[in-house]
């Protein structure tokens, strides 16, 4: 039986040891990390593609698939996919400065989601990208592309749910580890080029699951 006590508890603690200030300046190479999983679940698939910054063009890019170690449990979802991030991220041999990963930081109940936990565990800045929120609650948001909104939470500022294309449904971004709650919508916002997501986590997403768009995108960059 899983002891789900017990790893709420750890996320506490380690939430403790999370960096919520710049650990980094100049990155020359920025990640995106996306997990997604197969045959119902039973396999997990990480990938890590890795862009030279600030062309955005793509440098390398990873992709590990294990045997799922936790079932879907809310609010434990990092246990269920750091395993399959960290093996992604032992092949890489550019290993970035900071790591844009789809999901939550600290803009978790207990502040670890996906993006902090990977990001202590790897020991590198990262930044959660998420398509949806979790906890926290923001004014309303403007229509317009770059309309922007504190997302509180229990009276700290815990992210930034910002609008990053017309008619799209807005990010919620939120500091992983190593990197400050200002850094971490200003560097989304740089690696933003006309779509919904920042290329970073558009190409982990591409290369995991979308066939015709890594091919389309290989096109463009032989």
């Amino acid at each position: 039986m899983i002891n789900t006590k017990a790893l709420r508890q750890e996320q506490i603690e380690k939430a403790q040891q999370v960096i919520c200030y710049d650990g980094f300046s100049s990155p020359k190479l920025i990640a995106g990390a996306d997990v997604g999983f197969e045959q119902q679940g039973k396999i997990t698939r990480a990938a890590i593609a890795v862009l030279s910054y600030p062309d955005l063009e793509l440098v390398e890019y990873q992709i590990a698939r294990i045997e799922t170690t936790l079932p879907y449990i809310p609010g434990l979802l990092s246990f269920r996919e750091y395993p399959a991030l960290m093996a992604a991220w032992q092949l890489l041999k550019h290993i970035p400065d900071l790591v844009m990963v789809d999901g939550h930081g600290i803009a978790h109940p207990r502040r670890l989601g996906v993006a902090s936990h990977f990001g202590l565990l790897a020991n590198v800045p990262t930044i959660g990208v998420a398509k949806r929120r979790l906890c926290g609650e923001s004014e309303l948001l403007g229509e317009q592309p770059g309309s922007c909104q504190p997302l509180i939470d229990k009276e700290e500022q815990i992210g930034w749910v910002w609008r990053s294309k017309k008619r799209c449904n807005p990010l919620y971004i939120s500091p992983g580890h190593k990197i400050s709650l200002d850094s971490a919508l200003l560097w989304v916002e740089r690696c933003v080029k006309g779509y919904r997501l920042p290329e970073t986590t558009r190409w982990a997403d591409g290369i995991a699951s979308n066939r015709a768009f890594f091919e389309q995108m290989m096109q463009k960059n032989p």
